[in-house]
């Protein structure tokens, strides 16, 4: 029988959500400024580099590690393998407050956000040739769709208290029969996007690195997001036991660590035959620094695979641990090199994030953690008591 989920409860005006505030607000400020004074003034984008960090680690980087949702929802309903259930709604936070903090990084990246509402509406201006174009939908479609597939974790404690409880009954009673078309188009959308960062880059042509550049993107976005997902899922629940006194979910993250070994070794296959294949290789023999962050996001992504391989090791929470960091680091450094490191607009041009584009992600960063802590408190996400009271 499936445990129920609880809220955690304990309070909420703690000193780390005090700290967290104080690198919001910076971010706050500086965000008021960058609306005010533009693009050109905050930021060292230029008409050469006119994505930087808000969309290499913001977005691209950043909605990878919030596929956790997308992972555990193919394991979950599409795989059947319902006795991860309990992650799901972790994850799917992890994923809801990704893919908003996603959607505020884009916002500041474009010239003129308040008018970015046209982008969905205006349908007859669609350049429906643009890879673009579908990544804005998906991405602005699936924040939205992350947060219903969460809502019944809401409404379960609005149905609790007197005021709101009818409306909630109501809400969760709509919601319940059309969750199952909710949660197939929350898996179609992460599938169209993700791949649709690949595609982006593809388009850049000479100007990406020939490490990187392939045809095979698309795919590997695709598959490293999903290698990502199951590797943010066992990160997140290795912290909250014990930064919220939880029971280690020992066996179910087993499993899932199982789930992650094929889909890393097709990631490997894929990256590393696709440059045999075409030939370059050899450039990962140069002495300069593509070869340098070639290697050692390789190597990121391979060690997790030999520490999962003995299902004896996956059982160790210090192994798992240590293999989903990595396998984040990994797949986060991939993204980033794709998108900085390995972009090539010219010889004479440069790129180097501005302070207030390092502190605003910070502040965006320190949102989305201060929302899970305030969301799992307040709300029933997690399956089962804590271990002993979460203290002050």
């Amino acid at each position: 029988m499936r445990e129920e989920a609880r809220t955690l409860g304990g309070p909420i005006l703690t000193r780390p959500f005090r700290v967290l505030a104080a690198l919001i607000l910076v971010a706050a400020i500086l965000i008021v400024w960058r609306l005010v004074a533009g693009l050109g003034a905050t930021t060292a984008l230029s008409d050469a580099y006119p994505w930087g960090l808000w969309i290499a680690f913001d977005v691209v980087t950043g909605t990878a590690l919030a596929c956790g949702g997308y992972s555990m929802a193919i394991l979950v309903y599409v795989l059947n393998k319902g006795r991860y259930h309990p992650l799901v709604r972790p994850a799917i936070l992890t994923s809801a407050l990704g893919y908003t903090v996603a959607g505020i990084s884009i916002a500041l990246d474009i010239g003129r956000p308040w008018i970015a509402w046209k982008v969905p509406l205006f349908v007859w201006s669609w350049n429906l040739n643009s890879a673009l174009l579908e990544v804005s939908l998906c991405i602005m479609t699936y924040t939205a769709v992350a947060w219903i597939e969460l809502s019944p974790a809401l409404l379960e404690r609005w149905q609790k208290e007197s005021r709101l409880r009818k409306i909630a009954a109501k809400a969760r009673a709509i919601l319940d029969r059309s969750l199952v078309w909710i949660i197939a188009f929350g898996l179609l959308l992460p599938t169209m996007h993700q791949s649709s960062l690949g595609t982006l880059m593809v388009l850049t042509g000479p100007k990406l690195h020939p490490l990187w550049q392939t045809r095979l993107l698309p795919l590997l976005f695709l598959v490293s997001c999903i290698a990502i997902g199951y590797a943010a899922v066992v990160f997140e629940s290795t912290l909250a036991s014990v930064f919220f006194r939880r029971p280690r979910e020992t066996e179910m993250l087993a499993g899932l660590s199982g789930a992650m070994v094929p889909v890393l070794g097709a990631f490997l296959a894929i990256r590393i035959g696709g440059l045999a294949i075409r030939g370059r290789l050899p450039l990962a023999l140069a002495p300069n620094r593509y070869a340098l962050a070639f290697w050692v996001e390789t190597a990121l992504m391979a060690a997790p695979l030999f520490l999962l391989l003995p299902a004896g090791r996956r059982r160790d929470p210090g192994n798992l641990f240590r293999a989903a960091m990595m396998m984040l680091l990994a797949g986060a450094l991939y993204r980033f090199n794709t998108y900085l490191l390995a972009y090539r607009a010219g010889d004479d041009v440069h790129y180097f994030p501005s302070v207030p584009e390092f502190l605003i992600t910070v502040g965006l960063l320190a949102l989305e953690v201060l929302g899970y802590i305030v969301i799992v408190k307040l709300f029933p996400i997690f399956s089962g008591a804590p271990r002993r009271a979460v203290p002050t």
